[in-house]
């Protein structure tokens, strides 16, 4: 039996979300609501369409100038299980991962100690940039962000010196 996500739609080779070439899945579903959202049409949890993700892991690795995977949204935490399911297929590749997600760090941290799939998605990915848009806090020359509000937060580091570490991307190389 397959794995699905339920998708909004795919790009292939976005230069908007994230350093470098990535392909970017945006999830349907999305509970936030968020003022001046750029993609109020990934909220409702009932449309969009199931994919295979076989079938998206197979498209990126036919794409030889990838740099990585973006997920966005809606929000990918709403379906975590299969968005680990997903990323976990990218584990052997030089692909890294990128999160969006309306949760703060701090709220999955929380979130977290009740689901071990969301655990697991934590350490898996490599940045997340966390944090409702706040249309009060937008901001177009931040990179990758709508809203000062928002963090890149580098996972690894992270994990490894037990306290949030961000980034700007300034020393990304992949």
């Amino acid at each position: 039996m397959p794995d699905y996500v339920r998708i909004a739609s795919v790009i292939d080779d976005s230069i908007v979300d994230g350093p470098g070439i990535r392909m970017t899945i945006f999830f349907q579903g999305c509970a936030h609501n968020c003022a001046g959202c750029f993609n109020p049409e990934t909220w409702d949890f009932d449309k969009g369409h199931l994919c295979d993700i076989k079938k998206i892991y197979n498209a990126a690795m036919e794409n030889p100038l990838l740099s990585g995977i973006t997920l966005s949204g809606g929000d990918p935490i709403y379906q975590v299980s299969n968005a680990l399911k997903l990323i976990e297929l990218f584990e052997n590749t030089n692909l890294d991962i990128i999160c969006y997600t309306g949760f703060t760090i701090e709220e999955l941290f929380e979130m977290e100690k009740n689901n071990k799939d969301l655990q697991a998605f934590l350490r898996k990915i490599d940045y997340l940039i966390d944090g409702k848009f706040d249309i009060t806090k937008k901001d177009i020359s931040l990179k990758f962000r709508g809203s000062s509000n928002q963090r890149i937060i580098d996972m690894k580091k992270t994990f490894k010196e037990n306290k949030i570490i961000t980034t700007d991307f300034s020393d990304y190389s992949n």
